[in-house]
């Protein structure tokens, strides 16, 4: 007996110790920051953003056309507001809609790099327009915020480099790579005819990019427990996104005399089969990128956890959501309420992990639930992303420069669940990251897409400094 009380606490020791000395091995891997002098900006700036808000540069559908009024009015407005970038770089525009801005460098040498935003917007709605503290597309300027649908998706961002490169340009600045602007019209609702079209001209005419820079990254403030600093969160890649439709056919029939297995009775087994039964998950690369930089941060008995996820990850990757999540999105079936309908469809979206991809989510889909049951892809798919380097000289830049312009921020690198225009160029540029400073914390998270969208002024300044100074890193 005391022998194996003697072995349970030998163990005991020895998985104490393997935590222990995995915890205090987990040190902080933030860079030091360079000392940089403030930036003067003009508070010109908040109405130029509003009356960039003022354009309805509103994506509906896929195969809804672009209201030209409005975003030929954009493009007029940022002719007339920054004609430094007009007179001195190249403007193409890329299937009608979408922009392609040439900075050229002075040397051919040097890889160039890729800044990115988009120009659309999602749609408002109706019911919701009282509940605006102003109109979605007034650009109301408040003493703290300048409020509007775009202000934090995306056109903060897009304007912010604007002004950037327009300062440059005053200061007599010249890149010694070329650095190419583009805003894709349609990232909305996928991307396909806009940021894909560029990435493809870009491809065709040789364009080999060291780096790339798109939205999907921020200032995070209060939202992850256990540290104080904002945490400035570089997404190194993207979930994948595919929606499959889930057709039952049956015979129908009367409701009176309902049949064993009823039309729409089998479509919402499915649905529950498909909600119980979920891809698991799974510590991957960018997760695990992330668990070190965030985990060295943590108090201790968090960091224990996160310097030791052979034994913890369970909690830590589900509150990361670090696997193919699965929701359903349409229902549709039925006519009257005395009629058992013949046919019943649902929808079901994913967000697919790296790792996995379309073809394996459906086989996932058919192994689950009843093979009566046709599953049919739908609408827009895209497998995951590759994963960016944390090692390259362009992340190493993009983490200095946050760092020096944030100095109080920890930069941690992750994945984003969400999709970006960023997705179309990994087959010209090195790596694609996703960030720009758009500060969020628990009360802004819902004005994402919702109702009040806002950005903070001193906030749009810093997403100013930010392009400013990532340009001047770079050369």
């Amino acid at each position: 007996m005391k022998k194996i009380l003697y072995s349970l606490l030998a163990v005991v020791v020895l998985v104490l110790c393997i935590l222990l000395f995995n915890t205090l091995s987990l040190t902080s891997k933030q860079v030091e920051s360079d000392p940089l002098e403030k930036l003067v900006i003009s508070d010109d700036v908040y109405k130029n953003l509003s009356k960039a808000i003022q354009y309805p540069t509103i994506s509906f559908s896929e195969n809804a056309i672009p209201d030209s009024t409005a975003f030929y009015g954009f493009h007029q407005f940022l002719q007339d507001t920054y004609p430094l970038i007009h007179e001195q770089l190249t403007l193409e525009k890329v299937n009608e809609y979408s922009l392609l801005y040439t900075w050229k460098g002075t040397d051919q040498n040097k890889k160039p790099i890729i800044l990115m935003s988009h120009q659309d917007v999602v749609p408002v709605d109706e019911p919701t327009l009282n509940d605006w503290e102003a109109g979605p597309f007034e650009g109301k300027i408040t003493a703290t915020d300048i409020i509007g649908r775009g202000t934090l998706d995306d056109k903060s961002s897009l304007m912010a480099l604007m002004e950037a490169v327009e300062l440059l340009l005053k200061e007599s600045f010249t890149p010694s790579q070329t650095i190419y602007l583009a805003f894709g019209h349609d990232e909305e609702v996928g991307g396909s005819k806009g940021a894909a079209k560029i990435a493809a001209l870009l491809k065709e005419r040789g364009v080999d990019a060291s780096m790339t820079i798109d939205e999907g990254g921020f200032l995070a403030d209060g939202l992850v427990p256990g540290i104080d600093n904002t945490v400035a969160i570089v997404n190194l890649a993207e979930k994948g996104f595919a929606s499959f439709r889930l057709i039952v056919e049956t015979n129908g029939g009367h409701s009176s005399a309902p049949p064993k297995e009823n039309t729409i009775g089998m479509l919402a087994k499915a649905i529950v089969d498909l909600e119980n039964n979920q891809l698991p998950y799974k510590l991957v690369e960018p997760i695990n990128y992330q668990l070190g930089y965030m985990g060295a941060e943590l108090p201790f008995m968090k960091k224990v956890a996160f310097a030791n996820p052979w034994l913890f990850k369970k909690p830590i990757l589900e509150a990361l959501n670090a696997h193919t999540t699965t929701a359903a999105t349409i229902i549709d079936g039925g006519i009257k309420n005395n009629v058992i309908p013949t046919v019943a469809e649902a929808t079901i979206n994913f967000r697919i992990l790296p790792g996995e991809n379309i073809e394996s989510v459906k086989e996932h889909i058919e192994n689950t639930i009843s093979n009566k049951i046709r599953v049919e892809k739908v609408g827009f798919l895209t497998n995951p992303s590759p994963v960016s380097s944390i090692d390259s000289n362009a992340y190493k830049t993009l983490e200095k420069t946050i760092r020096s312009v944030f100095p109080e921020s920890v930069v941690v690198p992750g994945l984003v669940g969400g999709g970006t225009d960023g997705r179309y160029f990994y087959e010209i540029s090195d790596d694609v990251y996703r960030f720009y400073p758009i500060r969020l914390d628990p009360n802004s998270l819902s004005r994402f897409h919702g109702i009040d969208e806002k950005i903070n002024k001193e906030n749009y300044k810093e997403i100013i400094e930010f392009s400013y100074q990532l340009i001047k890193k770079f050369n």
